[in-house]
C-alpha cells in the first residue's frame, strides 16, 4: 500500500512540474517580441472590429503604431473605424488601415468600400491590402485574373491614400499565386517567433507573434515589427 501511495505521489508531482513548465512556456510565448535592438519599431494589428484598446496605455508600453482592419471585400466594414482612428491618434499612436481582399468580389467594388470608410488623411500610415483565403469565398481564379484585379485595387486605393500600398501575404495565398514576384510593393509576412521566408522578396513588416498579450489591450493581439 505504501509503495502504491509513493508511486501515486510521484506521479502527481510529475504532473505538477509538467504543468508548471507548460504554464511558464505559455506565459513566455504570450509576452515574446523580437528585440528592440534589431527591430526598433513595433506595433499591433487589430484584425477584428471589436473595441478593446486603451490607446494611452498601449502607447506608454511600447506600441509605436497600429493597423486596424477597416474593410473586407465589397461590403464588410468597421462602422467605427474613424472614431478608433481618432482615439489612437490622440494617444500619439500612428494608424494605418487594412483592406482584406476577397477573391469573390470585383476589385472596383472593393476599392469603393475602402474609400468610403477610410478618410483621405496624409498623416495615416500606408494602406495595407491583406491577401488570404477567406472562409466565405471558395473561388480560386487563375493567377492572371487575380493579378489584374489586384492591380486595379492597388491603383484605386493608392490614388485615394496618396501613398504606395503594402501587401500583406498569407503563406497559402502566396504559395498558390506567387504575388510577391509580380507586384512591386512592400511585403508584410507572417510567422510566429521565426522570421518568415516564403515570399520572393524580403519582408519589411513581420507578424512575429499572433497571440501576444499587450498592456492596454483586452485580449491578445497580433504583434508586428518593421525591418529597419
Amino acid at each position: 500500500m505504501a509503495r502504491r501511495r509513493g508511486k501515486l505521489l510521484g506521479f502527481i508531482i510529475l504532473l505538477l512540474v509538467f504543468g508548471a513548465g507548460a504554464l511558464a512556456a505559455w506565459f513566455a510565448a504570450a509576452r515574446w517580441a523580437p528585440p528592440r535592438a534589431q527591430y526598433p519599431v513595433q506595433g499591433v494589428y487589430l484584425d477584428s472590429h471589436e473595441e478593446r484598446a486603451t490607446w494611452p496605455t498601449m502607447r506608454a508600453t511600447g506600441v509605436d503604431f497600429a493597423y486596424l482592419l477597416a474593410t473586407t471585400g465589397s461590403e464588410a466594414r468597421d462602422p467605427d473605424f474613424q472614431r478608433r482612428l481618432a482615439a489612437a491618434t490622440a494617444a500619439e499612436v500612428r494608424v494605418g488601415a487594412v483592406h482584406r481582399f476577397d477573391l469573390c468580389r470585383l476589385a472596383g467594388d472593393q476599392a469603393g468600400n475602402f474609400i468610403t470608410n477610410v478618410p483621405r488623411d496624409p498623416d495615416m500610415l500606408p494602406p495595407v491590402i491583406e491577401l488570404r483565403f477567406l472562409d466565405s469565398c471558395k473561388d480560386r481564379p487563375g493567377r492572371a485574373v487575380v493579378l489584374s484585379e489586384l492591380a486595379t485595387l492597388i491603383a484605386q486605393i493608392e490614388n485615394h491614400s496618396g501613398k504606395p500600398a503594402i501587401v500583406k501575404l498569407g503563406k497559402e495565398f502566396e504559395a498558390l499565386y506567387d504575388i510577391s514576384s509580380a507586384v512591386n510593393r512592400t511585403v508584410w509576412l507572417d510567422r510566429d517567433f521565426f522570421p518568415p521566408d516564403y515570399a520572393a522578396r524580403p519582408f519589411v513588416m513581420w507578424t512575429a507573434n499572433d497571440n501576444r498579450m499587450v498592456s492596454g489591450l483586452d485580449g491578445p493581439g497580433l504583434w508586428v515589427v518593421v525591418r529597419p
